[in-house]
């Protein structure tokens, strides 16, 4: 491994401590809930030294930049999940080589992903993006909005429902606040669609999403340092 990533398998560990606390807190089982360590701007070896020592779940925000990382690391079993806003252009791309997305946000996009994922593969697992806190700068479904969108996903083929996604305002005097709507939400939604995926939570939050029920957080920062 080369020194400028030896830091990363201690800085696992170290966020899978603060992992473990949350849950603790919260009165869950660690288990409960996926890292994904969000390889935005870091090269393929950074994230092959988080795989070395068991990280599994990869999130890419960038399409061209996610292709080539899934390229020199493949063949380790590695799970690959599209966090970023997705262009109908570049569905065809994440249909063929990724596992999950996690920002579909409308149904033009889910058609196209379904239409263009193969029938050969596992179905596309994807999650609703809801823009919670309303913000004019995020993409999502308005909550009021989330239960026909996932009714249109749930009919497509090659397409896995799985859940909701959110990324709520910065810096909100209750961060729970949101989260808890969202969880109130995917509640309400979970078992007409047998939804098991609420994707949220990032760096400096995860721990109130982990309190409201989030099942995947995504990290990037604190497992490989600054971006390159």
């Amino acid at each position: 491994m080369k020194a400028e990533f030896a830091t990363i398998p201690a800085n696992l560990a170290a966020l899978h401590q603060r992992i473990g606390a949350a849950c603790a807190a919260a009165g869950r089982d660690p288990a409960t809930v996926t890292l994904l360590a969000v390889g935005k701007a870091q090269p393929a070896p950074a994230l092959a030294a988080a795989a070395d020592v068991g990280q599994r779940d990869f999130g890419e925000n960038y399409v061209q930049e996610g292709l080539g990382k899934i390229a020199a690391l493949a063949g380790r079993g590695l799970r690959w999940h599209f966090i970023g806003p997705l262009q109908a252009n570049k569905t065809a791309e994440v249909a063929a080589h990724f596992d999950w997305v996690h920002g579909v946000d409308r149904e033009r996009i889910a058609r196209r992903l379904s239409g263009q994922r193969a029938a050969s593969a596992a179905p596309l697992n994807v999650c609703v993006q809801v823009n919670i806190s309303g913000e004019a700068s995020k993409s999502g479904v308005a909550p009021a909005d989330a239960a026909a969108l996932c009714r249109a996903v749930a009919t497509l083929p090659r397409l896995r429902l799985r859940g909701l996604m959110a990324i709520p305002a910065p810096g909100l005097p209750d961060p729970r606040a949101p989260y808890r709507e969202l969880r109130q939400l995917f509640e309400s939604l979970r078992r007409e669609f047998g939804l098991d995926t609420l994707s949220a939570g990032m760096s400096d939050d995860f721990a109130a999403a982990i309190a409201e029920g989030s099942t995947m957080i995504r990290v990037g920062t604190a497992i490989f340092g600054s971006r390159k």
